[in-house]
């Protein structure tokens, strides 16, 4: 009992010694942090607005934004821990060697973040743009440096991790989904007339997309009807919404310009066996 005493006077003495030769170190280094993470989020703050400025592309902003920040702490760090006497390079020693074995550890986790600052740097796609990739479509929300978050028009957040997307064949139609349908008209009708009134029809759609004209044209000859294909493009955030529209409007200018959609037609005929 009394060693165990004595070992915890000698902690206590060797702690009040500490306090009393470094304590104003210590508020020095406390001032030192506070006034470092507030410069670090000033300066932050501004060179956001200044690649905002630059109308530089919002995920690329905020990765130069969050690394001017960290980079910013990171040094009034080692300035502090140098002012209460504590060195710096046995941590960074210890840093090396733990990311070492950390990045083995998690090759997976490590892919991700690589490829996400490949997204980030490189930019094949931009928050608001359509992508497709890994069979899965969607509108860009969110580009970390992890995982990408998709948002489709049910408001269904699809997150994939960034190293399915880069190596990957990826789709990227910026902010419309392309809308492809086909209809079938009678030989009878002109189809001339036909592709004419479904173009005048498609224009009479609200949130067409106006920077991308319909096309509109025989796609096929059928058995019983010439196959007239529509090809239309429908901002992503209401694509469904858009296409159904467009059916609606394109059944409609067809029934109003006498122009028959014909229904599947077969000639059957019965041979009688006279004997």
């Amino acid at each position: 009992m009394e060693k165990e005493l004595q070992q915890a006077q000698e902690i206590y003495k060797l702690i009040t010694e500490y306090f009393v030769t470094y304590s104003f170190q210590l508020l020095g280094a406390a001032i030192i942090l506070i006034l470092g993470i507030f410069i670090a989020k000033k300066v932050s703050n501004f060179v956001y607005k200044i690649c905002e400025s630059k109308e530089l592309d919002i995920t690329l902003t905020r990765f130069i934004a969050s690394t001017t920040k960290i980079a910013i702490i990171v040094m009034i760090a080692v300035i502090a821990l140098g002012k209460i006497g504590i060195s710096v390079t046995p941590f960074v020693a210890a840093i090396g060697a733990l990311s070492l074995g950390a990045g083995l550890a998690a090759q997976g986790l490590l892919s991700n973040y690589g490829a996400g600052l490949n997204i980030i740097l490189a930019r094949p796609f931009v928050v608001g743009d359509t992508i497709r990739v890994q069979n899965v479509i969607g509108q860009v929300k969110e580009v970390h440096l992890a995982h990408t978050i998709l948002n489709d028009e049910d408001n269904v957040e699809i997150t994939i991790p960034n190293k399915h997307i880069i190596g990957e064949v990826l789709s990227n139609s910026h902010s419309d989904t392309l809308a492809e349908e086909t209809i079938g008209i009678s030989y009878d009708s002109d189809p001339e007339e036909a592709v004419s009134v479904i173009i005048s029809a498609l224009n009479t759609v609200e949130n067409m997309s106006t920077e991308r004209k319909p096309q509109v044209g025989i796609e096929n000859f059928a058995d019983s009807s010439i196959l007239i294909g529509i090809r239309f493009w429908a901002p992503t955030c209401n694509y469904f919404e858009t296409r159904y529209r467009a059916n609606a409007a394109i059944f409609k200018a067809l029934k109003s310009s006498n122009i028959t959609i014909p229904y599947p037609q077969r000639e059957i005929r019965i041979l009688s066996d006279k004997t």
